[in-house]
């Protein structure tokens, strides 16, 4: 029951976050997704070659618990997801990823027609990291402390150390030039900042909301994480794909915890600020770095597009976790054989924290060919094709 001790501590920790209960005024939406309302595919539907061609040879992946496939598993840690019935819609069962199926990068990688990601434990010679290595890494954030009370968790400075060591597996290989054209053609996708709220500012047990105002620690991450970006430039990455913080209102961690059922909005109104300077620095970095191109993904707008307009994209469960316990089941997310609900594809959220299957996929699918208003200045797509 280790696994299980960690999953209550991963919820109680992050129950510790949020606030008022007040329905958040979710900004405007400017289109829909590219393959319009009524979304129904599922994972693996859209397979390699639906995107043959693309020319991209890799992708690197570096985030949070959204996109860890596997990485915290064989650490000393509290955050895990590598027992059913995580990965009970998944071909390889409970693998570490926290959802019942897909994560939003294992739809892009299939449609950059790219196999799937080993996690980095599975990368260990040069032919398994061929085509891409995912460090993601559930409660990691841009601070190296962040996600303490989880104990083991790889910050995004470890995992950009451990993507070197890729390199070094990479180079006797491929040889440095072939290597570096390769790297100059490969999708470089990050996703950090989540938990620098949730498991850092807003825990009680940390002095970081004493020290800074929102504002300030907003502007301190942001320029953590672009010296961050920058080592991944040195390091030959020349693509990048930063991913937005979702809306974390209306998780049903968030509505258990309220006496109304409501969400709240005291937490999006942190991160808000935070995606608008993420994506300043994106039009910083694309002036500053010519040879390089970096595109922002809105997970915040179209994770709020799906949550205003549920049943307009097939969902119709939105305010309550799909494998979980108590109010919402989101008091204690999903436990070790813990029956989950059966009309998976109904749901918006598969746990306390995170979506399902379906909905990573769509939002994969959006950031892949969606346009400006959801994916900026280009789509993957458009991304995978650009030349410098």
């Amino acid at each position: 029951m280790a696994a299980a001790s960690g999953v209550l501590l991963l919820l109680f920790s992050a129950a510790l976050a949020g606030g008022a209960a007040a329905q958040p005024a979710f900004p405007p939406w400017n289109g829909t997704f590219p393959f319009g309302p009524g979304f129904g595919g599922m994972g693996g539907g859209a397979g390699a070659g639906e995107a043959a061609g693309t020319g991209v040879p890799a992708m690197f992946v570096f985030g949070d618990s959204l996109t860890d496939n596997g990485n915290n598993n064989d650490l000393t840690s509290l955050a895990k997801a590598n027992y059913l019935p995580y990965g009970i819609d998944f071909a390889g069962g409970p693998t570490g990823r926290f959802s019942n199926g897909f994560t939003m990068v294992d739809e892009i990688a299939q449609l950059l027609g790219l196999p799937l990601l080993p996690a980095n434990p599975e990368a260990a010679t040069a032919d398994a990291a061929l085509h891409g290595v995912n460090y993601a890494s559930a409660a990691a954030g841009i601070l190296d402390n962040t996600g303490q009370n989880f104990v083991g968790r790889i910050p995004f400075n470890q995992q950009i150390k451990n993507f070197q060591k890729t390199l070094d597996l990479l180079t006797p290989k491929l040889g440095a030039a072939k290597l570096a054209s390769s790297l100059g053609r490969s999708i470089f996708y990050v996703g950090m900042g989540s938990n620098d709220y949730l498991n850092n500012y807003l825990m009680p047990n940390y002095n970081t909301r004493n020290e800074y105002n929102g504002d300030q620690y907003s502007t301190l991450l942001v320029q953590q994480y672009a010296k961050q970006l920058n080592s991944l430039y040195n390091l030959g990455a020349r693509k990048f794909v930063i991913a937005g913080v979702g809306s974390m209102a209306c998780i049903p961690n968030m509505r258990a915890r309220s006496p109304r059922n409501l969400c709240s909005p005291d937490v999006d109104d942190l991160i808000i600020p935070f995606n608008n300077k993420v994506k300043a620095m994106v039009n910083t970095l694309n002036v500053n770095r010519p040879r390089a191109k970096f595109i922002y993904v809105d997970n915040y707008a179209m994770i709020a597009e799906v949550l205003r307009n549920p049943l307009s994209y097939g969902f119709n469960v939105v305010d309550r976790g799909c494998c979980g316990i108590g109010r919402n089941r989101g008091m204690i997310t999903c436990l070790p054989f813990l029956r989950p609900c059966l009309n998976r594809n109904g749901y918006i959220f598969w746990d306390a924290f995170h979506p399902t299957e379906r909905v990573n996929v769509l939002l994969g699918k959006a950031a892949y060919n969606g346009g400006n208003d959801v994916v900026y200045p280009m789509n993957i797509q458009q991304l995978a094709a650009w030349q410098p």
